[in-house]
């Protein structure tokens, strides 16, 4: 049980309950071999579901930002790589990465993250530069066919160098759906319309991962052609996004140029990928406060959730919901600017939440109440899901950096 009053003193003991549960969560997300005469599209290693399908909903599926944040905490390179593997598979396939493996998903990707991924099993399994080569080229290919097309079926880079959420339809909502925020105030269901503050921020991670997988290959002037681009897009992004006055990074209506007035944790991904300058950084940290609430940070603030536009499409990713891949996006940001102090406190926050709600109810959710976290959370388009991938992750991956005593 957790000691009173000290949410920032977990202790090791305080969790090893809750890192045995995960370790038995593993073997029931796994699926060794993808069924035949389905949707689903075959893919050639085992891969992990978000959830182990409690109810009438289950997820079967490799999703592809979800492959990321699950990567975080496993420690098996066997199945990290397998699942990257499976990523490429699908991009050869089809000239894209899927929202999941599912034929009928494929009118669309997800956040790429692929050189992420890329990077993260090279650092941590020390692979050779051969491996880094071949890999790179593939994010490589997923950067120009996919995300800075200009051309249907991929039409995301629309204005200004700057790239937008598609889908092969060309529906606002479907396009929302690409953007893993499904569904958000954030687009206000024009997503089509938006260039998001998020995908452009990943899309600068790409170019810097480019450079920076240049650098390791010896090749020092393809290397400046990715520092080049990067600092084009950095400088658009601010250009069209910054909120001088809110002091904030914001989505960009391009058709009717001007700002989103939603505030979300997307704008922390100018920390995560290193495009903040340290004045706009230090501005970012003192907005912290507008999510940070008592079970970690929300994925929006709490007003401007515009019911009569949404209907039966909930907005799972806003107030008052908790998500594991953006505390580790903020919580990442904040220690790259050396805001140290701040990471480990949401850390901490979001890892006692998790832990709390394992303690008195023996799961762990897909995303949790951050306004109040020993409620349930909001529900969307589906019902809230346990045993779940990306948070088990997270988790682990706080709990090895923050919980050492």
């Amino acid at each position: 049980m957790l000691r009173k009053n000290q949410t920032e003193k977990l202790a090791k003991d305080d969790i090893e309950q809750a890192l045995e549960y995960i370790g038995t969560c593993w073997p029931k997300l796994i699926r060794q071999k993808t069924p035949k005469n389905t949707t689903l599209i075959p893919l050639p290693n085992p891969y992990v579901v978000p959830s182990s399908g409690d109810g009438s909903f289950r997820f079967d599926e490799q999703y592809y930002w979800d492959t990321y944040f699950t990567a975080l905490g496993i420690d098996d390179e066997k199945l990290v790589c397998g699942m990257l593997d499976n990523l490429i598979f699908m991009f050869e396939k089809f000239g894209m990465i899927p929202n999941g493996n599912r034929y009928y998903l494929t009118s669309r990707s997800q956040p790429p993250v692929l050189t992420s991924l890329i990077f993260h099993i090279y650092e941590k399994y020390e692979k050779p530069k051969s491996w880094l080569k071949k890999n790179i080229v593939v994010a490589k290919n997923e950067y120009s066919q996919v995300w800075t097309s200009k051309v249907h079926p991929q039409m995301h880079k629309v204005h200004e160098t700057l790239s937008r959420y598609y889908d092969i339809n060309s529906m606002h909502d479907l396009a929302e759906l690409e953007s893993g925020w499904d569904m958000t105030p954030r687009f206000k269901r024009q997503c089509l319309d938006y260039l998001p503050i998020d995908l452009n921020c990943l899309l600068y991670r790409y170019e810097k991962d480019f450079e920076k997988a240049a650098n390791i290959l010896g090749d020092v002037s393809e290397a400046r052609i990715w520092n080049y681009a990067a600092k084009q897009r950095q400088t658009a992004v601010s250009k069209l996004m910054w909120h001088k006055r809110k002091a904030f990074f914001f989505d960009y209506n391009y058709a009717e140029d001007g700002l989103s007035n939603v505030w979300s944790l997307a704008g922390y991904y100018a920390l995560w990928a290193g495009l903040a300058t340290d004045k706009q950084a230090e501005k970012l940290v003192k907005n912290l406060h507008r999510f940070e609430k008592k079970g970690g940070l929300s994925a929006t603030t709490e007003t401007l959730m515009y019911p009569e536009l949404f209907g039966s499409s909930k907005t799972q990713w806003a107030y008052p919901n908790c998500w594991a891949p953006l505390q580790y996006i903020v919580i990442e940001g904040l220690e790259k600017y050396g805001y140290k102090k701040e990471a480990e406190r949401i850390a901490r926050t979001w890892l006692k939440t998790c832990n709390d709600w394992y303690v008195a109810h023996g799961v762990f959710l897909e995303k949790y109440n951050a306004a109040n976290p020993s409620l349930k959370p909001a529900d969307g388009l589906y019902a809230t899901q346990t045993g779940y991938g990306w948070t088990n992750s997270v988790f682990v991956y706080l709990a090895e950096k923050y919980i050492t005593d």
